[in-house]
């Protein structure tokens, strides 16, 4: 059987032509130019291959075809119309619990406003947060402990499907009074002088940092290592040293420190959404997962 393509549009141009009598009233009944109004007929005739108005200057009547067709139009949009309302009363109902697991570099600064919103819109659905490092949120992904994960790295884990979402460039941290604050980059070879501070060698970030120096013949000599970035901003902040971190990592509103580009090499983490590689999602965790996307899409 044929398959005929008209669209909502059409149909909605159609019953208004109906039921206001002429060309004219249904355009500015739904905010329409004339012309722009009459092609959606002349478009839906042709669709159809039939006649639906027999028009003159005066008025405008149905054909006998028109009639019949008008009545299968106003069914297919009444039902469209309770389906949509049943699908708002299901998504108001809707419960369930997620469980996702995400570094807390981006649990800090994009997840909250988008649990937020998802919240709003699904109220009976619990999410579970676990921000852990990158290795244990890929770990969790693997074990089904977690939903889905955002995390990075996640690309060279065996078994894990990943969706790259953000680049987040390394930048420099440093307290806003140093002398380099100033600066919109800096290279790695200037910080020779500089006391650094890293995360510890079995953290992700820093072993994505490490690959991208030793490639680039850069062997930075570290003089402070801790375990959590959060402890690395605070020692930075007491004047210890400088820290490269995920610019994610440093947010912008900071009220003493600021992050300055890094360059020669410029190094940056791609993070991700991470999935079980060939398993699908539980419809509350999809519904999240597709809520999320958009969030970050719409911020980009």
């Amino acid at each position: 059987m044929a398959r005929i393509n008209f669209d909502l549009q059409q149909l909605e141009a159609f019953v208004a032509v109906t039921e206001r009598g002429s060309f004219r009233a249904a355009a500015e009944h739904i905010h329409l130019s004339a012309p722009a109004l009459s092609r959606r007929i002349d478009k839906l005739e042709t669709l159809l291959g039939a006649r639906l108005f027999n028009r003159t200057t005066r008025d405008v009547e149905l054909t006998p075809l028109g009639g019949v067709f008008l009545e299968r139009a106003r069914a297919a949009l009444d039902d469209l119309e309770s389906a949509m309302l049943g699908i708002t009363d299901i998504a108001a109902s809707r419960s369930g619990r997620i469980t996702v697991a995400c570094v807390p570099s981006a649990a800090i600064h994009f997840l909250p406003t988008v649990v937020r919103s998802f919240s709003e819109r699904y109220p009976l659905i619990r999410i579970r947060v676990m921000d852990e490092a990158s290795s244990q949120v890929l770990a969790s992904v693997v074990s089904g402990e977690s939903d889905f994960g955002i995390s990075f790295m996640g690309s060279q884990v065996p078994g894990v499907a990943f969706d790259p979402i953000h680049t987040d460039p390394f930048v420099l941290a440093l307290p806003r009074t140093h002398p380099l604050a100033a600066r919109k980059t800096l290279a790695w070879s200037e910080l020779k002088a500089e006391r650094l501070i890293a995360v510890a060698r079995s953290s992700g970030n820093r072993q994505l940092l490490d690959d991208a120096l030793a490639k680039a013949g850069v062997n930075p000599a570290y003089r402070f290592e801790v375990s959590h970035i959060a402890t690395l901003l605070g020692m930075v902040d007491a004047g210890l040293g400088l820290a490269a971190v995920p610019r994610m990592a440093l947010p912008a509103s900071h009220p003493s420190l600021i992050g300055v580009a890094l360059r020669k090499p410029a190094v940056a983490r791609e993070l991700g959404m991470a999935t079980r590689r060939g398993a699908a999602l539980r419809a509350p965790a999809r519904m999240f997962y597709d809520h999320l996307r958009t969030e970050l899409k719409a911020r980009r």
